[in-house]
């Protein structure tokens, strides 16, 4: 189950930092202009009603930066409600301040420029037009500065205040659009370089560890060949119905898987074949999977379920990607043998297996953190596994997701891209 996720964002907290500083910056500029009009230009402006705007903002400022001191991250619904907060407090001083007549009218442009930079299409929008409806609403109605400009009762709007509106509309419009734009695609670089920097340091972890486990390989032939040659001896020497006879016959059993998986490691090392997987029905491969996976752990118990649907579902599939789904089935099994269920199901474009073990489940402080990097479930554990498993799984345009079941235990789910059938 596999979802597109939404570009990252700026980060929310530290945005709210810096739109504090700014709040701070912008008031205290327009309480010293307030004192200027009034002392020295002898503006006739509600004093009161001004200051209490102010000292509102400061208030507010304040509450921000104890808020910032707490643990709760910053949402962009808590960031945009501060930005229309700061729109609210900027509406109310111009209206006791001249209105549109104000030169300082445009600092609305502030708020829609940092809403396009840094919050979602859908919240910059709502900036852009709560700013305008501002400006509007200042055009009709507001307190009269006489020294701001000239007033005429017949006509409230002059050519250039309805310039100065238009203006503020267009640069609004364009600001919203083509900042957002601006950012959206510098996010988007980003992201494109930091998940290739991460496949990077992927592939080279991959490289060290496949470097280890061909030199391995090679190592574990020869004692591999003497446990085989001895467990003959011994079989023949006990007799097949005893329990004795069982274990060594078990014995023989996992020597020889063991044989063939490295026998398997170094026909695969050939890049040509690997580069080309085999096509094969879904539901014969995972079978198959299935019942080798059950020579290595014969103490699981195990229900293989297929979906029932029209058509089959193929995939293209290789030595590694079995090496991979068995990871995920040992897995299964170390968290509890009994009751894993398997189950096999496909859509359009992709197909899905499903593996429930009834184990402790995951972690939550680790779950993401899963596949990444050498992070294992065990105690024992190095991590590798699920670090080679989400490489191949990755290399097959697939997914492996990872979620604690409701009813206890862990569910794993592998998706990987459905073939056409071949010819």
């Amino acid at each position: 189950m596999t979802t597109a996720l939404p570009l990252p964002l700026s980060t929310p907290n530290l945005n709210l930092v810096r739109l504090t500083i700014v709040r701070g910056i912008t008031w205290t500029g327009f309480l010293l202009a307030i004192v200027v009009g009034v002392e020295l230009l002898a503006f006739d402006l509600p004093v009161t009603a001004v200051v209490s705007v102010v000292i509102s903002m400061g208030v507010l400022n304040i509450a921000t930066w104890w808020r910032l001191g707490r643990p709760r991250a910053v949402t962009h619904l808590e960031y945009l409600l501060h930005l229309l907060a700061d729109i609210t407090g900027l509406t109310l001083l111009f209206y006791f301040s001249g209105g549109s007549t104000n030169p300082f009218i445009t600092y609305y442009l502030v708020p829609v420029t940092i809403a396009a930079a840094t919050l979602p299409w859908r919240h910059a929008w709502i900036i852009a037009a709560c700013s305008m409806t501002g400006y509007t609403f200042l055009m009709f109605s507001y307190y009269p500065i006489p020294q701001l400009g000239h007033i005429n009762s017949d006509s409230p709007l002059s050519l250039h205040i309805l310039g100065m509106w238009l203006n503020f509309g267009l640069s609004a419009g364009l600001v919203t659009f083509f900042i957002y734009k601006m950012a959206h695609a510098l996010r988007s670089r980003d992201q494109a370089l930091s998940s290739t920097r991460e496949a990077a340091l992927r592939n080279e972890q991959v490289l060290a560890v496949a470097t280890q486990a061909a030199g391995t390989a090679h190592e574990l032939g020869t004692p591999l060949s003497t446990m085989a040659v001895l467990l003959k001896e011994m079989q023949a020497d006990a007799p097949a119905d005893s329990a004795l006879g069982q274990d060594i016959n078990l014995l023989r059993q996992q020597v020889d898987v063991c044989k063939s998986r490295l026998q398997n490691l170094v026909s695969n090392a050939d890049r040509r074949r690997m580069a080309e997987p085999e096509v094969l029905d879904a539901e014969v491969w995972l079978a198959g999977v299935v019942q080798r996976w059950l020579v290595l752990r014969p103490d699981v118990s195990h229900q293989f379920d297929v979906a029932e649907k029209r058509g089959r579902p193929w995939l293209a599939v290789d030595a590694t990607l079995d090496q991979a789904l068995t990871n995920l089935l040992n897995n299964a099994a170390d968290a509890n043998p009994e009751h894993i269920a398997i189950r096999l199901d496909w859509q359009s474009e992709s197909v899905v297996i499903d593996i429930r073990d009834h184990g402790p489940g995951v972690a939550m402080s680790i779950a993401d953190q899963l596949g990444e990097t050498f992070i294992s479930t065990k105690s024992k554990g190095m991590g590798i596994g699920l670090f080679l498993t989400h490489a191949t799984i990755n290399r097959f345009g697939g997914g492996v997701s990872l979620y604690n079941h409701p009813e206890g235990g862990t569910l794993t789910e592998v998706t990987l891209p459905r073939c056409a059938a071949p010819n």
